[in-house]
């Protein structure tokens, strides 16, 4: 090996870990699912909106370049979609994102055929995402459970 290539071999050895420090005590912002709601819809797929509240807890601004998410009830994925018109979230800031997404028509139609052979009063869900934040660091993912509890009004 000739010294060229064992530079070059030393060199790109030594890469991952001087990515690692080129935040260091970088911690990861926590993001919280804070809103899911039904939205009009001109069409028979129907829209919702989600919200999203991020936390820096990092010096630095955290600008988010991409987001990717999906929502799934009941075992069936209805939600899915991308954005990258996203905030800058400050240094030791907060900050609110607002997706809007389409359902998927045909795994909705499952779910209301299992629904109605099946009925209940809670839903379960959870919500994925992945947000992109460059700067050769790792993506944030994310990924929330729950329930949602239908009330039915009882007869007195």
């Amino acid at each position: 090996m000739n010294k060229l290539s064992r530079a070059l071999f030393f060199a790109l050895l030594l890469l991952p870990s001087g990515c690692a420090t080129l935040q260091p005590g970088f911690e990861t912002p926590s993001v919280s699912l804070t809103s899911f709601r039904l939205l009009p819809s001109e069409n028979m797929a129907p829209r919702f909106e989600i919200g999203l509240h991020v936390i820096n807890p990092n010096l630095a601004p955290l600008p988010l370049k991409g987001i990717s998410y999906k929502v799934i009830l009941e075992g069936y994925q209805l939600l899915s979609g991308v954005t990258n018109d996203l905030p800058v979230i400050p240094g030791y800031g907060e900050g609110d994102i607002i997706l809007q997404a389409s359902a998927d028509l045909f795994s909705g139609l499952r779910l209301l055929s299992e629904l109605m052979t099946e009925p209940r009063e809670t839903f379960g869900y959870e919500l994925e995402a992945k947000l992109d934040i460059g700067r050769m660091l790792p993506s944030i993912r994310v990924k929330e459970a729950g329930e949602i509890l239908l009330q039915r009004s009882r007869a007195r």
